[in-house]
């Protein structure tokens, strides 16, 4: 990873039109509504439809190889301005005319004096717009609090003391590609034999025995992946991002500017090529799973296995969020809400009160039983 692309930020196309998002009722800047295909005025409701809202008929994908040879593509390319936070070292959008802004990753104030122009950025392609509005995700995260097994009885009154929730677009890669997988393994077959055996109060008694048959395997397999989701953040945590999907991508718009109204976002950290090497290990448990059918057998090992990707492409996504933290007891925990279906993933606390009541339970219940069985049998008079 490149020092460029080691910075966690977010970001806006510097010399956006924002005169396009005033409201030509009231002059006021109009905001994106989520759920819709327009633009609302907060102030006097007026709307203005999105040119272009449409589902595209055709999803361009660009040739990864192409692109990485040639890094000249400029129609792909922008320039951003940044802002990091000192605290947690990610970033916040810059609107226009702003005066003051926070992370919207910990809340922390932000100095907008040191923002800095970063050029050449792959500018996205597509997006998916807001679904989920702010109240509605925050009813998502009030019910997710309530669902939480072991939480402090505390927490509900926190969460419902949540004061603040961004909305953010968060940036995504997508890679497409044909795998030919070469490999050695070897195939087993199970058998089954008798044999004799004295059990506990020495009756001879017989039993069935499984064995494996190994034999020699080597082939092929072929695979086409499509839209491999790799994440370019590293503000939010891999594992939470993937349990947000699925993602309905199938609904995809063309990068508008318009969507991004009234929303912050994050500019990627991990470039195409870092990107490209996650998808590729996003793909190996597929191409085992091939590999495994291919050999047959009941059970299989795999000797070695070497992998040609071609056809290679890629698109630079926006995903919509509403990410938030909350504090509990001197503490921060940050969650998400996929802004598509509302999803709720984030950081929780413990109720070690509740777990260690549970664990004893769990003991007296077991010991209960035994006790029972042991009775019931005889060993106990």
């Amino acid at each position: 990873m490149n020092k460029e692309n080691s910075m966690d930020s977010l970001s806006i196309s510097e010399g956006s039109n924002t005169e396009d998002f005033d409201c030509g009722q009231c002059g006021a800047h109009l905001t994106f509504e989520p759920g819709t295909t327009s633009l609302k005025c907060q102030y006097c409701d007026h709307e203005n439809k999105i040119d272009g809202s449409e589902k595209p008929a055709f999803v361009e994908e660009k040739d990864l190889n192409a692109y990485l040879n040639s890094m000249t593509d400029n129609a792909t390319k922008q320039t951003v301005e940044v802002v990091s936070c000192p605290a947690c070292n990610a970033g916040t959008t810059l609107p226009p005319n702003i005066t003051s802004a926070s992370c919207g990753f910990c809340g922390t104030p932000l100095v907008l004096s040191d923002a800095k122009s970063q050029s050449n950025r792959i500018a996205p392609q597509y997006l998916l717009p807001f679904k989920v509005n702010k109240k509605e995700a925050a009813v998502h995260f009030r019910d997710w609090i309530k669902s939480l097994w072991f939480a402090p009885n505390a927490l509900k009154r926190s969460a419902n003391s949540l004061k603040k929730i961004t909305g953010m677009y968060l940036p995504f890669w997508t890679y497409d590609a044909s795998t030919t997988t070469n490999y050695t393994g070897q195939r087993g077959d199970y058998y089954y034999t008798t044999e004799s055996y004295t059990d506990n109060e020495g009756n001879r008694k017989t039993r069935r025995v499984q064995h494996t048959r190994w034999s020699y395997a080597s082939g092929t397999v072929f695979h086409l992946f499509d839209d491999v989701l790799v994440a370019g953040t590293q503000s939010v945590s891999t594992e939470k991002l993937d349990e947000l999907e699925p993602w309905d991508l199938h609904e995809l718009k063309h990068y508008d500017e318009a969507y991004l109204s009234g929303f912050v976002t994050e500019q990627y950290s991990l470039d195409v090529k870092y990107g490209l090497r996650q998808a590729k290990l996003k793909m190996q448990p597929m191409i085992r799973e091939l590999v495994e059918r291919d050999i047959g057998g009941d059970t299989q090992r795999i000797g070695s296995s070497n992998t040609r990707y071609s056809n290679l492409t890629f698109k630079h996504i926006l995903l919509p969020t509403w990410i938030s933290s909350y504090r509990f007891k001197d503490k921060v925990y940050q969650f998400l809400v996929n802004a598509r279906t509302g999803e709720v993933q984030g950081e929780r606390p413990w109720s070690v009160y509740k777990i260690a009541a549970a664990t004893l339970f769990g003991l007296s219940v077991a010991g209960g039983l035994t006790y029972a069985y042991m009775v019931h049998n005889g060993y106990v008079v």
